[in-house]
Order: C-alpha cells, then sequence, then structure tokens
C-alpha cells in the first residue's frame, strides 16, 4: 500500500523534499496557499491554509507523517513571533489527533551563539531575536503529544535554491554571466553548508524511523568558504573563477539604519563574519544518511540552474 507524506509549503525544501518522496515510490499531498509546486505523477497538489484548522485536518487524513516546510511570511522576528507559535501549535494538536509525527526543517538560530561546531546535543544559546523564537519553537515541540523532529540544516545549497538563499541565485547567477561575485560577510571564513537533497533525505528518513526524535544535524560536508564555494561552482560550470567582492558587514550595518530587511539581515552577520560550523556526523549514523560530495552537489545545481534557464528561455 502506497504510503501519504503530508508536504507543508513549497519552497526550497518543500519543493525538494515532495520531489524526493514522490520519486521513492510515494504519495506526496503538497500543501499550500496557491496549490504551487513541482509537477510529479506522485504529487496532489492542494491549496489551503496551513494556519485553518479545518483546512490542515483535512490534507492530514490519511497521511502517515507531516513533513512542515512553511515559515513566515517576512524575515522578522516580530513576524515570526507572531506567525509561527500558532501555525505549530495548530499542526501538532492535528498530528497528536491522527497519531503521526511532525518532521520540521530547522536551522541553526537556536544554537548560533553557543560553542562549535554546532551538534544535535549543543545547548540552546541564541544570538539574535530571531533565534529566540527559534528556541521557543523547539521547547513547544519538545512538549509535544505527537512524536517530532527537528532537523537542522545550515545555509542550503542545491536545485531549488533561489534568491533567499547565499549560496543560491547571489552566487550562482553572477558566476554563470561572467559577473562579479557579491557575497556577505568574511568570504574566508569556514561555513557548512547543507545540499537540500541531503536535508531531503533526512526528513523522509526522520518520518520512517519512530527511533528518531528531537533534534538532529543534517548531513553536511566539511565546512568551506565561501571562496571555495564560489570556486567549486565555477569549476562545475566550467567557467572561470570569478571575482570576489564582499559586502561589507559596516555597509549592511549602516543601511539598516535606514532600511528594516537591511538590520534584519545585519542581526545575522555574526554567522558570516565568524566561522560557523556544524558537526552531522554522529546524526548521519542515526539516521543512515551521509552528506553528498560537494564535487557531486555542486555538479547537479549547476545543471539544475541552466536546465531552469533553458526551460525559461523557449
Amino acid at each position: 500500500m502506497m504510503t501519504t507524506h503530508l508536504v507543508v509549503g513549497a519552497g526550497p525544501i518543500g519543493s525538494t523534499l515532495a520531489l524526493y518522496l514522490a520519486e521513492r515510490g510515494d504519495h506526496v499531498r503538497l500543501l499550500t496557499r496557491s496549490g504551487s509546486g513541482p509537477e510529479h505523477p506522485g504529487i496532489e497538489r492542494r491549496a489551503g491554509d496551513a494556519g485553518a484548522a479545518a483546512e490542515l485536518w483535512s490534507a492530514i487524513d490519511g497521511a502517515a507523517a507531516v513533513h512542515w516546510c512553511l515559515h513566515a511570511s517576512r524575515y522578522r522576528a516580530d513576524t515570526w513571533r507572531a506567525e509561527l507559535p500558532g501555525l505549530e501549535s495548530g499542526v501538532l494538536r492535528a498530528a497528536s489527533s491522527a497519531d503521526i509525527p511532525v518532521i520540521f526543517a530547522e536551522s541553526l538560530y537556536a544554537l548560533d551563539s553557543g560553542e562549535q561546531p554546532f551538534t544535535s546535543a549543543s545547548p540552546f544559546v541564541p544570538g539574535s531575536a530571531k533565534g529566540e523564537v527559534r528556541v521557543e519553537l523547539l521547547r513547544a515541540r519538545e512538549h509535544a503529544r505527537a512524536r517530532t523532529v527537528s532537523v537542522a540544516a545550515s545555509d542550503y545549497f542545491g536545485p531549488f535554491a533561489r534568491a533567499n538563499a547565499h549560496a543560491g541565485e547571489r552566487m550562482i547567477v553572477p558566476i554563470l554571466r561572467g559577473r562579479t561575485v557579491r557575497p556577505l560577510g568574511a568570504v574566508d571564513q569556514p561555513h557548512s553548508f547543507t545540499y537540500l537533497p541531503d536535508l531531503a533525505t533526512a526528513m523522509a528518513r526522520a518520518a520512517d524511523d519512530t527511533a528518531i526524535d528531537g533534534l538532529v544535524m543534517a548531513p553536511t560536508a566539511p565546512p568551506i568558504t565561501q571562496r571555495d564555494l564560489i570556486a567549486e561552482y565555477a569549476r562545475a560550470a566550467d567557467v572561470h573563477a570569478p571575482r570576489v567582492r564582499p559586502i561589507p558587514g559596516g555597509l549592511l550595518r549602516w543601511a539598516g539604519r535606514l532600511h528594516r530587511d537591511s538590520a534584519e539581515l545585519a542581526e545575522m552577520l555574526h554567522q558570516w563574519e565568524q566561522p560557523y560550523v556544524m558537526d552531522s556526523r554522529s546524526d548521519e549514523t542515526r539516521l543512515g544518511v551521509t552528506p553528498t560530495p560537494l564535487e557531486d552537489a555542486a555538479a547537479a545545481t549547476i545543471a539544475w540552474w541552466r536546465a531552469a534557464a533553458d526551460t525559461q528561455s523557449r
């Protein structure tokens, strides 16, 4: 009998996960406000509001697990605090009633001022208002009646990672066009980057294995600098390594005094001006998943971008 998974949200994580589950033979119910998402015979795209109890309960009916890939409407701590606790409370109640797990896509924000490398055993030491919200959400999941797994990833890259990903469009498009790349912060500090298909695989495994709960680290390759990641993309694209001119943190902080969105980015500069490293090895063993080698991940990412550009040009 085919297993049904409910995936909520069709951003980079939700789209990658929905395709992974469908391609392994599961039935995927993909819930978004607009009914959007990738096309696949195994994906049932459904329009609905995950914040409306009746619509969420209808979407959960018959599912073996919920994968929560939904985020707030804006990248602001006050928006996160206003929107996310209520949304997560709703899905936890529904999942508890259905006796199914909720698998959350999570970040490192709750840990990011603590000792590195970050692991699933690291204490919560948030370094921002956004991180404080993440801690509150993680604590609420710990006390939920449903089984919950929070799969924490660092900054992600890969197919579907577009404008909002530091290692997505803002790196790759300039590389493919032969232009200067303008990354944020210090480009020669080690930084962990999580490959989206590895995160998706980990979330699927977490749903399958009832022994897994709590916080786990998504399989993530050893850290690399932004400069070296840019060079790896260029090699995969078979183009010359581009010029790299980082955006100074001081400039972003100054802009933050004038623009709220810049201030929200500036709040997270500590992640980009110093090492930002996670260690997923113990959780790789639990999940039975290892990270994709960087060379292969970069090649697949560049191939996806070129295919997407070719499709748009037709």
